[in-house]
């Protein structure tokens, strides 16, 4: 076990050393002037070079690359260009926060229930019960984002004026008040991935019932419920977990569009606005820490799968 997750540790450093050294060249490939971006196409041009030079975006580039892996191994990307506060600390970190709190609040919305339906479609296969939930996971995932935000916003916040239109929690909202500004957005992630977990546990949980293992379990006398919690479940999973593991990396970089639906001030609205402004230092701290999450979240799923089944060890060596 310690072999395995010192590997994987190695691995996910590598990645990241991969995904930063990608991100730097993206951005120097990218068009734009970051001083005339903050001072505007009117700036007198000495103050635009004047800008870029205290950017240090006129250094040649093994130097740019020097500083760039440095704030890799520290995280501290300087000052963004254009807030002029430090990247990390005042710009992304609270960003990557707020899109936290969504994240997980989707996760225990749609995990446990997802689960639950997999578990019951794939018990009655071939049933009209198992029908409707395969026929609502297939629904509920084609359907983009933004799509069901839009739905979701329209008919609890703007006709049935339930929720909150927008997502921002005010400050000083206490920790059960924010819910009410939370739970739309999250509300349309969790019909979204649904489907997807739900899927994948009903088929995990087929092929655990058609295994030897489990006919033998069932031939030595044990319960149907020993037999599913004790073996089907803890084989079926595996795939489930990799599922949500996948799930969890996008939930924290990849959701612009509801973010932009529900003018919520997350990673990927602070990501994206990066990209627009060239504001290096944010882009950078905002891909690798999503990368981070990413890397840790199939980190703790690979040990949950091999927890759940020690043949995947032996398998790693």
């Amino acid at each position: 076990m310690k072999r395995y997750i010192l590997g994987r540790l190695l691995q996910t450093i590598l990645t990241l050393w991969i995904l930063a050294t990608v991100v730097f060249v993206l951005v120097n490939v990218l068009p734009g002037n970051p001083g005339r971006s903050i001072y505007g196409n009117t700036a007198p041009e000495r103050l635009v070079q004047e800008y870029n030079e205290r950017l240090g975006v006129n250094d040649p580039l093994i130097v740019q690359y020097g500083r760039s892996m440095k704030s890799l191994f520290t995280l501290d990307y300087g000052d963004s260009w254009k807030a002029g506060k430090p990247a990390m600390t005042t710009v992304v970190w609270p960003a990557f926060g707020r899109s936290a709190k969504l994240a997980i609040l989707a996760l225990l919305l749609t995990v446990p229930i997802a689960i639950v339906a997999g578990r019951f479609a794939a018990r009655r296969r071939d049933t009209l019960t198992d029908r409707f939930i395969v026929t609502t996971g297939l629904a509920t995932s084609s359907l983009p984002e933004f799509v069901t935000g839009t739905i979701l916003l329209y008919l609890f916040a703007v006709k049935w004026k339930i929720f909150s239109p927008l997502a921002n929690v005010p400050d000083g909202t206490g920790f059960f008040g924010q819910w009410k500004y939370l739970l739309l957005p999250a509300f349309a992630m969790a019909i979204v991935y649904f489907g997807y977990i739900a899927r994948m546990t009903r088929a995990g949980v087929i092929n655990a019932l058609n295994a030897d293992y489990t006919r033998t379990a069932t031939m030595k006398g044990l319960s149907d419920r020993q037999v599913m919690n004790r073996h089907i479940m803890r084989n079926a999973l595996g795939p489930t977990v990799a599922v949500v593991a996948v799930q969890i990396g996008y939930l924290f970089g990849g959701l612009v569009m509801i973010e932009t639906v529900f003018n919520y001030s997350g990673i990927g609205s602070t990501l994206l606005q990066a990209i627009v402004d060239k504001d290096m230092p944010v882009l950078q701290a905002s891909v690798v820490l999503v990368g981070l999450v990413y890397m840790l979240a199939t980190l703790i799923a690979d040990l949950i799968i091999a927890w759940l089944n020690p043949r995947v060890l032996l398998g790693s060596r």
